[in-house]
């Protein structure tokens, strides 16, 4: 039974760590997209960037409104994002002290 827990542990620390990943990624890209307001955010590549991650930040920017007309809302993201993946995968993340028991 043991086995069992170990690769469900296996598992959702392998498929969380691809999907903060990815997070912290596409953040990171939205992060420079707001320094072009310029480009067209529907046009093909930049959809795939936008489509994922802004139903992130619409509700953030309700509660954190653009400083300076700056749109900080995706940096708020990438630091959410790194602080789940330090506190769930990292050296000492939970689930990496669950799979040593």
């Amino acid at each position: 039974m043991d086995w069992l827990l170990l690769d469900w542990l296996t598992l959702t620390r392998w498929g969380l760590g691809i999907f903060l990943g990815m997070g912290i990624l596409l953040f990171l890209f939205r992060i420079i997209l707001t320094w072009y307001p310029q480009i067209d955010t529907q046009a093909l590549p930049y959809r795939w960037i936008v489509a994922p991650t802004e139903p992130f930040l619409v509700p953030t920017r309700k509660l954190i409104p653009p400083i300076g007309g700056v749109d900080i809302t995706p940096i708020v993201w990438v630091g959410i994002c790194s602080l789940v993946r330090e506190l769930l995968l990292g050296q000492q993340g939970l689930l990496v002290l669950l799979s040593l028991h």
